[in-house]
């Protein structure tokens, strides 16, 4: 019997199935091409083979929690860096940067694998929620901003971020999407420009 590496079997369990879910996400981002077995992701993750079917019934099942952990996430840390910024056009800009820099990073390229790995209807209930949680910050920032038609005005910030995300993943820097985007969207954000 293995030895349990926490104060209590739950908190085990809990740090075991986060491992298995960490290393599936590490492999997925780095070889977003490549769907990962069970075995791998535990061989990943350092533990055995069996290990993970104690935490997830198949491969499928696995990616519907990773869905599920992983667009929440997301959300979170482009409300946190909204929230740091002082003005509602600083926020707008926020909200760009935030996403683009989540592409940047693969996250992006995480969340088309597991579009290809996991249950279409868990995918599209965690993008649907994903998208509703990061589109209503911004309408609240655009509102405060003086836009005539937040909800309208929030599709058009968003086809920038798709945008620019597109040319990130075709191998434009993240330093050269925030200057196409502050470029474009700046004189709109001024304070006097709502």
């Amino acid at each position: 019997m293995p030895k349990i590496q926490a104060s209590t079997v739950a908190e085990h369990r809990a740090a075991q199935r986060a491992a298995l879910l960490d290393a599936a996400r590490a492999l997925l981002s780095e070889h977003p091409e490549q769907i990962p077995s069970l075995a791998d992701v535990a061989r990943h993750a350092g533990l055995a083979r069996s290990s993970a079917y104690s935490y997830f019934k198949s491969r499928t099942d696995m990616f519907d929690v990773l869905v599920a952990d992983t667009f929440p996430r997301w959300s979170a840390f482009v409300e946190k860096q909204m929230a740091e910024a002082r003005t509602p056009g600083a926020r707008i800009l926020a909200y760009v940067e935030a996403n683009l820099q989540l592409v940047a990073r693969g996250d992006h390229a995480l969340a088309r694998a597991l579009a290809s790995a996991g249950n279409s209807e868990v995918l599209a209930t965690s993008s649907r929620l994903l998208h509703d949680s990061l589109e209503a910050p911004l309408r609240v920032a655009l509102t405060e901003h003086g836009a005539s038609d937040p909800d309208r005005m929030a599709e058009l910030v968003q086809s920038v971020v798709y945008a620019l995300s597109r040319m990130i993943e075709n191998g434009l820097d993240l330093p050269a999407a925030r200057g196409l985007a502050r470029e474009l969207l700046t004189p709109y954000l001024r304070p006097d420009a709502g």
